[in-house]
């Protein structure tokens, strides 16, 4: 069997969320990821229901409306909804999804600091992080205690990458409360 050459393979990013509503950090961390790891795309993969969190303001109709509507300009970023494709909210399918449908790629995970804090209690953290790279990205208030995670201790700069970028001061919470 002949070995794939290692440029030819593709780099897609994936950031999951619930984008309620997506803003321009969501944008500003994609634009990063594609820039420092040369990644071909950013797929948002917007959950229904996010299982850390009470419920959406937003329904999953608009939420992809409007995060198409504000990516108008930025056509590396893919736009989608797979949980009833791959039946599963879990982010462990997300990723095995992806990495089955593309297998030749390399595949990113992009999260927020406050997400590494409680990765190692996801579904199958472990595996997720054998499948892809996480990259993390600071928010205002996570580095810290996102640095001191049991999965950050774990496994470092093997397979998680903490991205030094210019931050923006904006949340989803934030603007549902303006």
């Amino acid at each position: 069997m002949a070995q794939v050459k290692l440029e030819n393979k593709k780099n897609i990013g994936i950031l999951g969320g619930t984008f309620d509503p997506a803003h321009t950090g969501h944008i500003i961390i994609s634009k990063t990821a594609k820039k420092k790891f040369k990644l071909d795309k950013v797929i948002w993969a917007i959950t229904k229901k996010n299982p850390f969190k009470i419920k959406s303001s937003l329904s999953l109709k608009d939420r992809i409306k409007y995060a198409k509507n504000i990516n108008l300009k930025n056509r590396f970023i893919k736009i989608g909804f797979y949980e009833k494709k791959i039946k599963s909210n879990k982010t462990i399918d997300l990723i095995k999804y992806f990495v089955k449908k593309n297998k030749n790629s390399n595949i990113y995970f992009i999260m927020g600091a406050d997400n590494l804090i409680n990765f190692h209690k996801w579904k199958n953290s472990n595996e997720i992080l054998t499948l892809c790279k996480i990259l993390v990205f600071d928010r205002n208030g996570y580095k810290t205690r996102s640095l001191k995670s049991p999965s950050f201790k774990k496994y470092n700069k093997k397979a998680i990458n903490f991205i030094k970028f210019k931050k923006v001061n904006i949340s989803s919470s934030q603007l549902r409360n303006i």
